[in-house]
């Protein structure tokens, strides 16, 4: 994603005389645009379950790793996030208005599509719209998880918490909200150097039987366990199982979370790829996708006899993940910026500060420009000597 998952570090003005300081990690770009694959796969696997064991195995190894992998990459571009009104303002551009947009979106699809009578409800999210509501949230108390001593336990406890609470309830997905902050405080925690560890080739080569032995838990657990507990929207009463094996179940979802993430990092290519610019637009796939598969489940197209057969299980997935590449593209980018990236200068006070150093700026350029003018330099006619701020 971009406005959600990038760095909340200042933003450098284009210049043609200016380079970037910070360049873009094709690591991290990479990851962004394989975890977003995986979303797409996993939400059409989603809708052919019933009965397929096969499928089912993979969709809940996919769902212990693929969103905990991005949270954490959230996390980790979150360390910067403080309460200044510009990153203020950029959580409300990139998080809150486009969840406000896309909730109203999803409904009159709905509307369109299957119940005429559906309401709109800012509270509930729609399918996948949950991880804006959370990514708010989480972001908003990044400053608390850097002022504590111990956040990950604190953040733990948490979560094991809200699974033995269904007052909890369902307003803006809470129990997500808090079962998954572990792993965005996780993000928070990390530093580069850990992610060069698990990039080392010899987590690469133990990742190969860890996975295999993921698969087999996994098949194990198809007719044992229900797969909601992978979803982390529910308390365990709601579940009907007893209060202690919330905790537990939370701790151990956890632990295999980041044990299946840090194998996924430990494959991403750290190169650049054919791919790696579309991690900059992983916000525009994971937003849009949703109305393909909600759409293919109002027409009933996932109940197709053909996609029970193993050919149409593939052909489903090879669709998946290129119909979500093709939404993370750069001509989707520029139709859909001004809902999911929006300026919104109009609707923000100038920060005094900024104000200040601009006209500080502008002082010494002038400053400068003058004292180049009483020296050797002519002057250039029409002012276009003046010097670019960059």
């Amino acid at each position: 994603m971009t406005s959600s998952l990038r760095s909340d570090g200042d933003r450098k003005s284009s210049s043609p005389r200016a380079r970037p300081s910070r360049q873009r990690d094709a690591f991290f770009d990479n990851a962004k645009y394989l975890a977003i694959v995986l979303v797409g796969v996993g939400h059409a696997w989603g809708q052919i379950l019933d009965g397929n064991r096969t499928v089912e195995t993979l969709y809940r190894v996919l769902y212990t790793f693929h969103m905990p992998a991005f949270i954490v990459i959230s996390g980790y571009f979150s360390r910067s996030f403080d309460l200044s009104p510009k990153r203020v303002k950029r959580l409300i551009t990139g998080v809150a208005v486009p969840y406000l947009v896309f909730e109203v979106a999803y409904t009159l699809h709905r509307r369109a599509s299957e119940d005429p009578q559906s309401d709109f409800s800012l509270l509930d999210p729609t399918y996948l719209l949950w991880f804006l509501c959370a990514l708010f949230v989480w972001r908003l108390t990044t400053p608390i998880w850097q002022t504590v001593r111990w956040p990950l336990p604190i953040a733990l406890g948490i979560a094991a918490l809200a699974s033995v609470t269904p007052t909890v309830g369902n307003d803006l997905n809470m129990q997500r909200v808090l079962q998954f902050l572990p792993c965005f405080v996780l993000g928070l925690v990390l530093r580069p150097e850990h992610f060069q560890l698990v990039r080392r080739r010899s987590v690469r080569i133990w990742s190969v039987p860890v996975v295999a032995a993921a698969l087999v838990i996994g098949w194990w657990s198809v007719p044992r366990m229900e797969t909601g507990w992978f979803y982390r929207n529910a308390a365990v009463q709601d579940t009907g199982g007893p209060w202690w094996s919330g905790p537990v179940l939370t701790l151990a979802l956890f632990g295999c979370s980041v044990v299946l993430t840090a194998c996924f990092f430990a494959w991403v290519p750290g190169r650049r790829m054919w791919f790696t610019a579309l991690g900059a637009g992983t916000i525009y796939g994971y937003l849009l996708h949703g109305f393909l598969v909600k759409e293919g489940s109002y027409t009933g197209w996932f109940q197709n006899s053909f996609l029970d057969e193993p050919l149409g299980e593939i052909g489903l997935t090879v669709l998946g993940a290129t119909a979500i590449t093709l939404l993370c593209t750069k001509p989707v980018q520029r139709v859909m910026r001004y809902v999911v990236e929006p300026r919104m200068d109009w609707a923000f006070k100038r920060d005094p500060g900024d104000a200040a150093r601009g006209r500080e700026k502008r002082n010494d350029d002038k400053a400068g420009g003058e004292a180049r003018e009483t020296s050797t330099a002519p002057a250039a006619p029409n002012g276009s000597g003046e010097k670019v701020s960059v």
